[in-house]
């Protein structure tokens, strides 16, 4: 057994189908279809029923994958001690952040830190709350910006900053009349939130005590933060953005912009990881340099706000 081949069935397994995960691989069908067999007829077991299309695994080939991805995040691990030992920022990095938290952050750093360390390889992906921890725990991303500190007991979080939410309102809207927003003030059927899964929408709806917005989001299910303001820009309804988001407005735009009256809704922001993460030297430069793109007074919980 090699890890190779590990590598080979979790490429068939996340491809369901044999050519593309060598070509994934950057081998012949041929020889990755002869590796595996090979693994197969060592173990004594089939890993993949190939009679179905797409290709899946077998009850035993379920078990097999799942600590093949164990051993593969372990043995990543011996580069990540060499590296961490010569306390080099340098290689691959895979970060994953969330959509309502990466158009707003990333701006802010990215390319200061590509420059200041033009070695490191940083891979961004935009992914929700669940997915990003699934990955995380199964050696797929190696660190993660999050709207929340992990539970799960595999994880540690590491604070970043606090992050007010303020209310996006249209012209035509009687609330735009207003300083500041109370929810009782809110109009559910003129309200455009993020689809179910965005954390984002999971604790607003808790703050401004709401089981579900009705008619928007029947008529838009999969709509972005960006595509809200558009459609509140355009003279309709309203929507929830995050702080760092209030900062790249222009002058018009800004007076759209509504805070919360007491308390006002923020939430936590974390840079999330493995407790076996081992790159702690550059862990330590990413969170520096997030921490020192945002405003200062985001380090602290502000007076009036509440987390939720």
């Amino acid at each position: 057994m090699t890890i190779q081949q590990l590598e080979y069935i979790l490429a068939i397994n996340k491809f369901r189908h044999f050519a593309k995960a060598a070509e994934y691989c950057r081998v012949t069908q041929p020889t990755l279809s002869m590796m595996v067999q090979k693994l197969e007829d060592e173990l004594g077991v089939k890993l993949f029923d190939r009679s179905s299309q797409p290709v899946r695994p077998t009850s035993a080939g379920m078990k097999v994958l799942e600590q093949a991805q164990r051993v593969l995040y372990q043995a990543s691990l011996i580069k990540d001690i060499v590296t961490e030992e010569k306390e080099s920022v340098r290689g691959s990095f895979r970060l994953a952040v969330l959509p309502t938290i990466a158009p707003y952050l990333l701006p802010r750093f990215l390319q200061h830190l590509a420059e200041e360390h033009k070695d490191l390889d940083i891979r961004i992906q935009e992914m929700q709350t669940a997915p990003t921890l699934s990955a995380l725990l199964k050696g797929e991303i190696d660190a993660a910006i999050i709207a929340n500190q992990p539970i799960e007991s595999e994880l540690q979080g590491h604070f970043l900053y606090y992050e007010e939410f303020f209310g996006y309102v249209s012209r035509n809207e009687p609330i735009f009349e207003k300083d500041k927003i109370r929810t009782t003030d809110i109009n559910d059927e003129r309200l455009w939130l993020l689809d179910e899964g965005h954390c984002f929408r999971d604790q607003l709806m808790r703050f401004c005590q709401r089981e579900k917005a009705r008619v928007n989001q029947a008529a838009y299910r999969f709509g972005s933060l960006e595509t809200f303001m558009h459609m509140v820009e355009s003279g309709y309804g309203m929507t929830f953005i995050p702080e760092l988001a209030t900062l790249q407005l222009s002058q018009e735009q800004q007076e759209m912009v509504r805070p919360f009256a007491i308390p006002k809704p923020t939430r936590e922001i974390y840079f999330v990881t493995r407790k076996d993460f081992i790159r702690h030297s550059l862990s330590k430069i990413l969170i520096e340099h997030i921490q020192e793109a945002v405003p200062k007074d985001m380090l602290r919980l502000r007076a009036g706000q509440k987390v939720v």
